[in-house]
């Protein structure tokens, strides 16, 4: 049985004439922490869309817990939770409303759902504060719910959208005790990005840099330092990609200058 739980081989997408995400192809192992890397512009948010479901490729295949993303979407939906970067919470409604609502959407039976709304919130650390309206919650607490709420209806995968952005240091350490411990104690696969280096490197067991649409590298934390002669992730991640400021399209002057550069860096 194989133990690899999402599946990309050759992926485009196209835009009108843009390429987004140029055939790119790689592979995730069931219970993986697994960094998905990149400028602003790079391709990351095209291929997580496509992953789940709210992209179609162009072409290229892409499989998720054993279904074909593209032909068989219900089946891939039921297969994964997701932690958007933006916030997504009914904040009139409190924590277990919030976590009821998702758990109806998800067909989650009734007699099921009051004890798996307990689990989650316990794990989180939000028992307490079930019947306490969202807009009483600090950020961390939020992304916490958010993370309990993506988990209800028993995912294999969970994909996490720079889900740190904004948060104090000691929110994002403990949000990350929580990832690990869904990885470790239940096997769930992450699938996250962030721009805060030192997550990557600090929680992730394979980690892939994509830029202009094309994975550039691939492999742990120490691979890629080795590889490229530098002493930190964040170090190797800007020889890779450049120190220059991307704008969200991630269209900038000097794009060729800047391949040559990158490619005689790494000769």
């Amino acid at each position: 049985m194989s133990d690899v739980i999402i599946s990309v081989e050759n992926l485009v997408k196209k835009f009108g004439d843009f390429t987004a995400v140029n055939s790119i192809s790689f592979e995730v192992k069931k219970g993986e922490i697994f960094a998905f890397l990149g400028p602003n512009g790079a391709g990351k948010s095209t291929t997580i869309k496509m992953l789940t479901t709210m992209l179609r490729p162009t072409s290229g295949t892409l499989k998720l817990a054993g279904h074909d993303v593209s032909h068989d979407r219900d089946s891939a939906r039921k297969a994964f939770g997701i932690v958007f970067q933006d916030p997504s919470l009914d904040e009139e409604l409190t924590a277990k409303e919030n976590m009821e609502m998702h758990a109806i959407l998800y067909r989650v039976t009734k007699n099921h759902r009051a004890g798996r709304i307990e689990e989650l919130l316990r794990l989180v650390d939000l028992f307490d504060r079930q019947d306490s309206k969202i807009k009483t919650f600090s950020g961390g607490m939020r992304r916490r719910l958010e993370i309990a709420r993506g988990l209800i209806h028993e995912p294999k995968v969970l994909f996490l959208d720079e889900p740190t952005l904004g948060l104090d240091t000691q929110t994002r350490n403990m949000l990350w005790t929580y990832v690990k411990k869904l990885s470790t104690e239940k096997g769930m696969t992450i699938f996250f990005t962030t721009h805060y280096l030192d997550e990557a490197e600090n929680v992730a067991e394979t980690i892939a840099i994509i830029d202009h649409g094309t994975i550039i590298r691939r492999g742990t934390s120490k691979q890629l330092t080795k590889e490229t002669g530098t002493k930190s992730l964040e170090d190797a991640y800007l020889k890779l990609t450049g120190t220059e400021i991307r704008d969200e399209s991630g269209n900038n002057d000097g794009l060729n200058a800047r391949m040559a550069r990158r490619n005689s860096a790494l000769r």
